[in-house]
């Protein structure tokens, strides 16, 4: 009898959990407005007046898989950022604080913005389920691609880099190779109900 309260309790934390459509490719991206760690605000219009590119990662601070890719999103931020492209970074989970986003952001040295999305409302409306994941915007603010950085934890281990074959092909005015690709990592840490 108690295992099937268990059960049923699970069963019921299952069933009102919310299923998050996710942004397809040529969905319009969901415009933000949120805060950086230091405080200061960055929004997607005003990022896309400024970008005719915008990558926007879903990161974590505690998350071993997004940690595993620190020193390839600084490089990611150094190598597009010279050609153009914006890269700003949303923290949407619920325990990791504006404190431990600051510590984080400047012990891995990010140079790019780490946003807090404070009650997960633009992970929900991106439908981000993992860190790390990446949206990439173009010009008229819809999505050309969503997925991972690249295919390996391991930087040693990759061996396609998706997420810069795909801005290399929409730098040269191409469709990227392969649009959508499965990002690995662990869950967005949400709240409830907003």
């Amino acid at each position: 009898m108690k295992y099937l309260a268990v059960l049923l309790i699970c069963c019921a934390a299952l069933s009102s959990a919310r299923e998050l459509p996710t942004l397809k490719i040529g969905d319009k991206a969901p415009e933000f407005a949120l805060k950086n760690y230091d405080g200061k605000e960055y929004s997607l219009p005003a990022l896309m007046k400024e970008h005719a590119i915008n990558v926007v990662m879903f990161i974590a601070t505690q998350c071993p898989v997004s940690n595993a890719y620190n020193e390839r999103m600084e490089q990611i931020f150094e190598t597009y950022s010279a050609k153009g492209i914006g890269v700003v970074a949303i923290n949407a989970n619920k325990e990791e604080d504006v404190a431990a986003i600051t510590a984080h952001a400047k012990e891995h040295g990010f140079r790019f913005p780490v946003l807090k999305d404070l009650k997960n409302v633009i992970a929900d409306r991106y439908g981000a389920q993992v860190t790390p994941e990446i949206f990439v915007i173009v010009k008229d603010g819809t999505v050309a691609y969503h997925g991972r950085i690249d295919d390996s934890r391991k930087a040693d281990g990759v061996q396609s880099r998706d997420l810069a074959l795909a801005l290399d092909a929409l730098l040269a005015g191409k469709q990227p190779p392969k649009t959508e690709t499965k990002a690995i990592g662990c869950t967005i840490k949400r709240i409830a109900s907003n």
